[in-house]
């Protein structure tokens, strides 16, 4: 049978072999052979968007996608991996929008989707949180500069009025130690403000929360984390918002759930809030 003569779903099968063995251009091939049969049918597009981030092409990707999500709102697979491909192409808001939306309506469809769709999400907020802190301290730099410079001007007016006292006073011999003293003085100021911006950058460079602080569910971090018996902790507010919403059940691993399965993670929170206490910039995290 020619490929002319297969049905969509004949190639869909073929394209799902190709992307078994990595054929991904291949599998593209197929996916948009069965997309000319069967143009209606949203999951050949979502396909055919794998192979597209495998590929690391993301612009065709995010089209496929949307293509789907359009035919198929409730298709929670279309947006997660438009999240995945907006990401990739540093759309950071947009991408925490689409991600969001899928988390939304795979939870509503209690669909077994594991930590994927949180770990991207994860590290989406980790990439927004870093491109604002570059921003921070893109402006500090200004700020060094700028005080720097305040400093220097400062110094030259000192070193003005040191030399019209001189001639004013001709004392010859004095001059050089008071413009001495003068430079020293503020080369002392200018190392210390330095130093406070070098501090900062350095306490810049080491800020990181461990995934296991967040919460899986609205991927901040937690302050009354519990723990489940399936042993995955939640942050108490979302998992009892969750239960609220959508029905007594783990998120994660879909097993039946109730609050008073839930236990305070003591141990968690203790590390959590000793974190806090001295990173006080995670509250912006």
């Amino acid at each position: 049978m020619t490929s002319s003569q297969k049905s969509a779903d004949d190639l869909r099968e073929l394209g799902n072999n190709c992307f078994m063995a990595r054929n991904y251009a291949e599998a593209i091939n197929f996916y948009t052979k069965a997309i000319i049969r069967k143009p209606d049918l949203a999951t050949l597009y979502t396909n055919r968007a794998i192979c597209y981030i495998r590929l690391k092409q993301w612009d065709q990707a995010c089209q496929d996608c949307e293509k789907s999500a359009e035919m198929n709102p409730s298709h929670f697979k279309a947006y997660y991996l438009k999240g995945q491909a907006l990401l990739e192409l540093n759309f950071i808001d947009e991408a925490i929008a689409s991600l969001h939306k899928a988390m939304e309506l795979s939870k509503e469809q209690r669909a077994n989707v594991g930590d994927s769709i949180s770990k991207v999400m994860r590290q989406a907020r980790k990439r927004r949180f870093l491109l604002a802190e570059d921003v921070r301290r893109k402006q500090e730099i200004e700020l060094q500069t700028e005080l720097t410079s305040l400093l220097v001007e400062e110094k030259l007016k000192q070193l003005q009025l040191a030399n019209i006292q001189h001639e004013m006073d001709g004392k010859n011999s004095v001059i050089s130690d008071l413009t001495d003293s003068i430079e020293d003085a503020y080369a002392n100021r200018i190392a210390l403000l330095n130093n406070l911006f070098e501090e900062v950058d350095d306490r810049r460079k080491k800020r990181d929360v461990p995934d296991v602080f967040c919460s899986r569910i609205n991927f901040c971090i937690m302050k009354d984390p519990v723990i489940t018996p399936s042993g995955i902790t939640y942050e108490r507010a979302d998992i009892e918002e969750h239960f609220k919403k959508l029905g007594n059940f783990d998120p994660v691993s879909r097993k039946e759930l109730t609050t008073d399965q839930l236990i305070p993670n003591l141990a968690l929170k203790e590390v959590i809030d000793n974190f806090i206490e001295e990173n006080p910039w995670a509250d912006d995290y």
